[in-house]
């Protein structure tokens, strides 16, 4: 593997957790670096965009113009992995009303806190489009995708809803994958460079 830059969006969410799992994905080829400003994104080769409170990063995004960096390099074909929040950011439609438009990038429709509140988190093991073996996900009041166009990859499913996604350089999950030790879906991300 090429040496290669990660972008972890520093807004809010599991940033740490998800700065340890690409280093650890990384295997020492390549570095990861906290966004918190425009003007970073631009030299990553991979960006994670994490859950927290989707209308509090996307007021971030917005107002630092991170957003529109992750968009551009999005658009040109830089891998971006988005967890949970960060699924609805990059999401083109949001069931339910949002004081933020979304980037509108991955073709999806999703719903937010589709499995209930914080006190409803669960874990649960799914099977994963191209796993050998189940994931274990631990969904914190997630969202999940209920609408998706025939370009998107659907990789794992609870009952009828996609719980994550790939469009060619994009991935969402509904799920936190940064908690675990499992580092297959950081895998995927860094693959996609």
């Amino acid at each position: 593997m090429v040496s290669s830059r990660i972008g972890v969006v520093a807004f809010q969410g599991d940033v740490s957790e998800h700065v340890t799992a690409m280093e650890r994905a990384l295997g020492g080829e390549g570095s990861v670096v906290e966004v918190r400003r425009a003007g970073i994104v631009p030299d990553c080769d991979g960006i994670v965009l994490p859950g927290g409170e989707s209308t509090t990063i996307a007021g971030h995004l917005a107002r630092t113009g991170v957003g529109d960096e992750i968009r551009a390099a999005a658009t040109s074909g830089v891998p971006l992995m988005a967890t949970c929040a960060g699924l609805i950011i990059i999401s083109k439609e949001v069931v339910e009303e949002t004081r933020f438009l979304p980037l509108g990038l991955l073709d999806v429709r999703v719903t937010r806190n589709a499995f209930g509140s914080q006190k409803d988190s669960f874990e649960a093991d799914l099977d994963v489009e191209g796993f050998s073996s189940p994931y274990r996900a631990v969904f914190i009041r997630a969202p999940a995708i209920v609408g998706w166009n025939s370009n998107v990859e659907v990789l794992a499913k609870i009952e009828d809803m996609a719980v994550a996604a790939k469009q060619d350089n994009l991935m969402g999950l509904a799920f936190h994958p940064e908690p675990t030790e499992d580092l297959r879906f950081h895998e995927i991300c860094l693959d996609m460079i």
